[in-house]
Order: C-alpha cells, then sequence, then structure tokens
C-alpha cells in the first residue's frame, strides 16, 4: 500500500470530509503510532503505521457507499449528539459504514442529502470550485407579490457578502422556487427574511443535475452512477 498525506487516509477510511479529516488532526485528536501528529499533510502508510483518532484505530479503508436521503424536519446534520437530539445518521442504522452526511441542512429545513462515507466525494461536491446550485422550494405564510421577490432579488449581506439568489419564481400564491450557488449558512431562509417572508416549509429540491424525486421523506437509497455523473452535468 501507497504512503498518503494523513487527511486524505482519514477520509478514505470514513471518518469525514477532507476538510472534517484535517480539523481532526489540528485538533490533536489524531495519533500515528502513538505520537500525536498536527500536520494534516504528514505522510502515512496505512498498511504499516497505527493511527488512530480518539483513541479508536483505523485498519482499513472502507467500500464506499453513496445515498440519497428526503431529509424530514428535526433531524440535525452532525455526528455528534447535543442533548439526545435526533441525528440524520439514526435513519441509517443498522449499516455497518462511518457515514456522514455531504454538507447540512439546517434543523427545520427538510429534503434532498447526500450521505456517505466517501470523503473525497464529498469534498469535491461542497467546494466551491464545482459551482453546483442548489434549487429550494420555499413556502410562506404570505402571498408573494412583485416586490417581495424584488426585495429577494436584491439579496442580503451573508456572513459579510452581499448574496444574491442565482434565480427565483413564484410558482404559487404562497410557493417560490429558488436557486441558490454561494453555499453560505442559512442563506435560504435569510434571503427570506430580507424580503419579509415567514416560512411555513422549506424543502431542497437539487442539487447540480440532481432532483430529489418522488423519495419519500424519511427514506433513502442508495445513489447509482449515473446519478453520482449527474450532480456535475
Amino acid at each position: 500500500m501507497k504512503e498518503k498525506r494523513l487527511s486524505k487516509t482519514l477520509a478514505a477510511a470514513g471518518w469525514g470530509s477532507r476538510r472534517s479529516s484535517e480539523a481532526s488532526i489540528l485538533a490533536g485528536q489524531v495519533t500515528v503510532n502513538g505520537v500525536v501528529v498536527k500536520a494534516p499533510q504528514t505522510f502515512v502508510n496505512l498498511a504499516e503505521d497505527r493511527i488512530c483518532v480518539n483513541g479508536k484505530r483505523i485498519h482499513k479503508e472502507e467500500k464506499k457507499v453513496y445515498y440519497i436521503l428526503n431529509k424530514p424536519k428535526g433531524y440535525l446534520c452532525s455526528n455528534r449528539r447535543p442533548n439526545k437530539r435526533r441525528l440524520v445518521l439514526d435513519l441509517f442504522t443498522p449499516l455497518p459504514f462511518r457515514l456522514f452526511s455531504v454538507g447540512r441542512l439546517d434543523c427545520d429545513t427538510s429534503g434532498l442529502l447526500l450521505v456517505t462515507n466517501d470523503g473525497h466525494f464529498a469534498q469535491k461536491v461542497i467546494h466551491p470550485s464545482s459551482h453546483l446550485s442548489k434549487e429550494y422550494l420555499v413556502k410562506s405564510r404570505s402571498e408573494i407579490t412583485y416586490e417581495i421577490l424584488e426585495k429577494i432579488a436584491r439579496g442580503a449581506l451573508i456572513e459579510g457578502v452581499w448574496i444574491r439568489p442565482y434565480s427565483l419564481r413564484k410558482v404559487r400564491k404562497g410557493t417560490l422556487r429558488i436557486v441558490v450557488k454561494e453555499g453560505k449558512k442559512r442563506e435560504v431562509r435569510l434571503l427570506m427574511q430580507n424580503g419579509g417572508l415567514t416560512i411555513l416549509s422549506l424543502t431542497r429540491i437539487r442539487i447540480g443535475g440532481l432532483h430529489l424525486g418522488n423519495l419519500p421523506l424519511g427514506a433513502w437509497r442508495e445513489m447509482s452512477q449515473g446519478e453520482k455523473a449527474s450532480l456535475f452535468n
């Protein structure tokens, strides 16, 4: 087995995306042959080195799996459980893989979420260079007027950056579709708030070229190779 960077080795073993693996290394949670290593670029050999994360040894690279989930409201996109909250990963028990979500949907948002153990795939999906658009269906208490659409279209200051929606379309009296590309935390909710709308429900229905389709709420299924490719088309 060839030597690989430590962060890449952790991602290949299903310990999270490259970014989260680097965070674990920098936090001092990773040891190599009993020594704490804080340099993600350190070269290691999984067949020869004893690599542990929080005291748990990594033995081999996991089989890579890819799932599409229709996330329900009330579930957290996290591998840590604060105050006995429900996690997205609870929906995948008892699968024998160390899974994580690709990016996040906030607790009150439902819809399309990717779940995997492939850190390289996750990094490619979430990295800004992929320019993946994300489409949401927003239902509001109020009728969506032309003036409200104009306010939303003007954008909002989010995390120090002025963000505008990529596209915006009213589909019914209180329902609209919005496409964003920036990937900022709670950006759709903040854009709606800027437009003066109170959200009844927020559902992600597309990532890149991959559509949620008719997958029931709370259900998941394996992603096909064609669907993986469609993400970036």
